[in-house]
């Protein structure tokens, strides 16, 4: 989560938390944002649909992130998969699908309202008719009230290379591209990024690369280009994230120490989300064992990722409580795909 309360310029005060969310989570398992269903497959915004609804996952919601506004309102913004124009199977041929960025709102941070309007369509994003992906919220830095968001583009199938893109805000809501790219590489495939101000005045993209797991790139320009550090920060290779290693959510505990949480792809058909923590940013330590499983709710049975973080508003007496949203797949179509949604868990 970014929470802007108390930080009206960019600070790395913006991803602290008061203590460690850790790792234990409820077995209540909530639907937050829903996907469209079949009848729906170029749905309005803001538009809301029974749960009873037919879905074969031609629809999906996915990669939530959250950002506390200043007037302490919680605005999420995800993406939303869509078949795009001779490509009716939609998010289940999701390399050929087409996606859009959209926002929801919520004062409490449990119950969301969709909002009206497009926050990013991939055309508007430089893709075409194809995807806006996964977008991270973060202030500008030196520009009071200013937001840039963080995109992947991609302008074609899973197998042709992508770009990070970005547009800035002066209200959350519309968005203005910048021209040019933060990190493209020739012939390397980028996704789930996230940003992190440090205190140095530099800020650090996180993001996947096929083949290798989370990476680093770093900005001394406030942002607008990024240079690839050494190393890597999150391989692939052990049993949760055999496959690939993606979409980190980090926070900062009071006490310095950083704490991720990522998504892990064991096989194909299988994504949990998983975490490390680190002292620096830099070097990080996995836990061995998941956060979060697929199949402990028929709403993730096969997939588990991509996700955002929040506090809860305080109770007088209490500790602190997160929110963690997720994207799940139930895994009831051909080959364990299925309907993706964004659910929620409270921790325990």
């Amino acid at each position: 989560m970014i929470d802007l309360t108390g930080h009206p310029i960019a600070s790395p005060a913006i991803h602290n938390v008061p203590v460690d969310p850790g790792t234990s989570w409820s077995a209540e398992v909530t639907v937050v944002i829903d996907a469209p269903p079949d009848r729906d497959p170029q749905p309005g915004p803001s538009t809301r649909w029974d749960a009873d609804d037919s879905r074969t996952g031609i629809c999906g919601a996915v990669t939530p992130r959250i950002v506390l506004f200043p007037e302490r309102t919680y605005r999420m913004y995800y993406t939303q998969i869509l078949p795009r124009p001779n490509f009716p199977a939609g998010a289940n041929d999701f390399g050929n699908a087409s996606a859009r960025i959209l926002s929801a709102v919520s004062s409490d941070g449990i119950h969301w309202e969709p909002e009206s309007g497009i926050r990013l369509s991939p055309e508007q994003g430089g893709a075409g008719e194809f995807r806006v992906v996964s977008p991270d919220v973060v202030p500008v830095a030196g520009v009071e009230g200013r937001l840039r968001m963080y995109y992947e583009c991609c302008r074609g199938p899973q197998s042709a290379p992508n770009s990070i893109r970005s547009a800035v805000s002066e209200d959350g809501l519309n968005w203005t591209v910048e021209p040019g790219v933060r990190l493209e590489t020739p012939g390397c495939y980028y996704n789930s990024c996230r940003l992190i101000l440090l205190a140095d005045g530099r800020c650090r993209m996180y993001v996947a690369q096929q083949g290798r797991g989370i990476i680093s790139a770093i900005s001394n320009d406030c942002g607008l280009s990024f240079d690839l550090e050494d190393g890597t920060r999150v391989p692939n290779g052990d049993n949760h994230d055999r496959l690939i290693a993606f979409a980190p959510e980090i926070v900062q505990i009071d006490n310095g120490v950083y704490r991720m949480y990522y998504a892990g792809y064991s096989h194909s058909t299988s994504a949990s989300i998983l975490t490390a923590t680190s002292e620096d940013g830099l070097n990080w330590v996995k836990e061995t064992e998941p956060v979060i499983s697929p199949g402990q709710s028929p709403l993730d049975h096969a997939k588990c990722s991509e996700m955002g973080l929040l506090t809860l508003p305080s109770t007088a007496g209490e500790p602190p409580r997160f929110r963690l949203f997720y994207e799940a797949c139930d895994g009831t179509t051909r080959d364990e795909r299925g309907i993706w949604r964004i659910v929620s868990r409270t921790t325990i």
